[in-house]
């Protein structure tokens, strides 16, 4: 094949540090505007993008030239910086480690409509509740103590 084709979609699911509560109601659109642009210039396709005050999840494609682990730390090292710098909020960082889910094509719609659905569904569970039953679903094996920071 003369061409390098790919499609990899991928739920991220990060948290701020400590699941503290920096991400407010004032700074959540802007912020997912900024990742969804950040994402953008790398050349992946930002689907969607969401969350509430504690945690975000990104909806997108893994760039063709991309590892994953480079997208993701490119997307939390410059938001940190754009939410300290537009926000003055310099006590803010995320989480070291973060989720990466595949998502089939024919899912996507689904996974969209979840996150759009964020408070709601975290008015009865917490981020790590989330994060629990995504790990039993995916079968992907973990030790808790290893898993919150």
């Amino acid at each position: 094949m003369a061409q390098s084709l790919a499609e990899i979609n991928i739920h991220l699911i990060f948290s701020t540090q400590f699941r503290y509560a920096f991400l407010n109601d004032h700074i959540r659109p802007n912020l997912f505007c900024y990742m969804a642009a950040l994402a953008k210039k790398q050349g992946s396709h930002v689907y969607e993008i969401g969350g509430v005050a504690d945690h975000a999840h990104v909806l997108l494609t893994l760039p063709r030239t991309m590892m994953l682990a480079q997208l993701v730390m490119l997307l939390k090292k410059e938001s940190s910086k754009w939410i300290k710098r537009e926000h003055d909020v310099a006590a803010f960082a995320w989480q070291n480690g973060y989720g990466a889910f595949s998502v089939s094509s024919s899912k996507i719609a689904v996974v969209r409509r979840y996150i759009r659905e964020q408070e709601k569904h975290h008015q009865q569970n917490t981020f790590q509740d989330e994060m629990r039953l995504f790990l039993k679903h995916t079968r992907l094996s973990f030790d808790e103590k290893y898993l919150w920071d």
